[in-house]
């Protein structure tokens, strides 16, 4: 099919250049005009097909956002939708996306789906880009010739899970850096501050007070053995890390997370709303319940949850009922497991899961709400005691002193 290189007016200002697959150039035209551009020149130009994806570099592919993947499947489906074929779709979305690592995998894949391979066999090269969830729910959409619809659900989802991260980001960055100013205004006031101040009082030889004399213990630790700590630190992390990273490991971490006071049972909300979420924009789109909790349990990070949900999915592949399964297991709420096990008996297991979802998205959310506006001020408080504490063992000598010369 000829490739026709074109200058197009993307908006009231913006001019845009690519180049679309047309049998003609009426045809070329008609795309552009569904693609939602003005054309201004076309041109045809000589050469083979998939010559301006070779001027990609080639090599390691780089990091891909998780919103830009979000953004192309929004755009794919409403050049799909407009009628543009999936090809010219791919082609377009790739000639005016600013990520090269992006842009290289879009141009790959367009040439695998001219050749014949099917657009999610195409996604599977990319497993790095597009996760399991993604090319299953695609396949989908090919199977039952709703490929749009399917791909703009896809981009809902996505969007709603990178906001609910972006909320939780945003919760905790004030405090966070609160308490990194806080910490480092403590360690300056120790290390530079405290040897000039206490200089003096121990000069005097006089029998110092005890709070400042632990200030003095402390300061002089921190001066005499700060490569130490530093190492010992950066060692702990490492070695925290490592463990992380084994099967043990991740359970006992897992373990822990849910057994912390109030942040366990955050946890447990953020990941179970994760789940259904994931679970329930798998059934509503046709895909067999089994294959659809096996997609959605590697979503989680919580070995534990995941290991619970694995087992009732055994039990589901045995002749039981998921719902009751989660309920036997004592981990999961009971509003999650009713909600199931209703769905499951009434058939609308997917509008069940969204219900849990949406419940469970919104306590979290009010929930980290609640901690972000109590957390700055035992933040402030915390940091206030220790900084009084400075000051107090610093005056307290200078008050005996009075007291002796009275």
């Amino acid at each position: 099919m000829p490739i026709y290189k074109y200058r197009a007016k993307k908006g009231p200002a913006d001019v845009v250049e690519g180049v679309i697959e047309a049998s003609s150039e009426s045809e070329a035209i008609e795309k552009l005009s569904h693609a939602g551009y003005l054309p201004m020149s076309i041109k045809e130009e000589n050469g083979e097909p998939g010559r301006y994806q070779r001027q990609i570099p080639k090599g390691k592919i780089g990091r891909v956002r998780s919103r830009e993947i979000t953004v192309f499947s929004r755009q794919l489906a409403s050049l799909l939708r407009a009628g543009v074929p999936i090809l010219s779709a791919i082609n377009i979305i790739a000639e005016q996306t600013e990520n090269v690592n992006l842009k290289r995998v879009l141009y790959e894949i367009h040439d695998a789906v001219r050749e014949g391979e099917n657009f999610s066999s195409a996604l599977m090269r990319y497993p790095r880009v597009f996760p399991p969830l993604y090319i299953a729910m695609v396949r989908t959409g090919e199977d039952s010739g709703e490929l749009p619809g399917v791909l703009l659900r896809i981009s809902d989802y996505r969007a709603k899970e990178d906001e609910m991260f972006s909320r939780l980001r945003m919760a905790l960055a004030y405090p966070a850096l609160m308490g990194a100013v806080g910490v480092a205004t403590i360690i300056f006031m120790l290390v530079f501050v405290m040897p000039r101040i206490m200089g003096i009082f121990t000069s005097m030889g006089q029998n110092l007070p005890l709070p400042t004399r632990i200030l003095i213990l402390v300061s002089g630790g921190l001066r005499r053995w700060w490569p130490v700590i530093v190492v010992t630190l950066i060692a702990a992390v490492w070695l925290i890390k490592m463990q992380a990273r084994t099967k043990t490991g991740k359970v006992y971490f897992s373990a822990l997370k849910l057994s912390i006071p109030v942040f366990g049972k955050l946890t447990l909300k953020t990941e179970l709303s994760r789940f259904t979420r994931t679970l329930a924009l798998l059934v509503e789109n046709g895909v067999p319940i089994l294959k659809a909790i096996d997609i959605s349990i590697p979503v989680l990070e919580n070995e534990v949850i995941k290991s619970q949900l694995a087992n009732s999915c055994r039990e589901l592949e045995q002749g039981g009922s998921f719902g009751r399964s989660l309920k036997n297991s004592k981990l999961f709420p009971l509003f999650m497991t009713n909600l199931t096990i209703v769905g499951e008996e009434s058939g609308k297991l997917d509008e069940a899961l969204t219900e849990v979802a949406n419940s469970y998205e919104k306590d979290t959310d009010e929930t980290m709400k609640i901690m972000a506006s109590l957390l700055e001020p035992l933040m402030i408080l915390g940091m206030g005691l220790i900084v009084g504490f400075i000051v107090v063992a610093m005056l307290l000598p200078i008050f005996e002193i009075n007291v002796v010369v009275r």
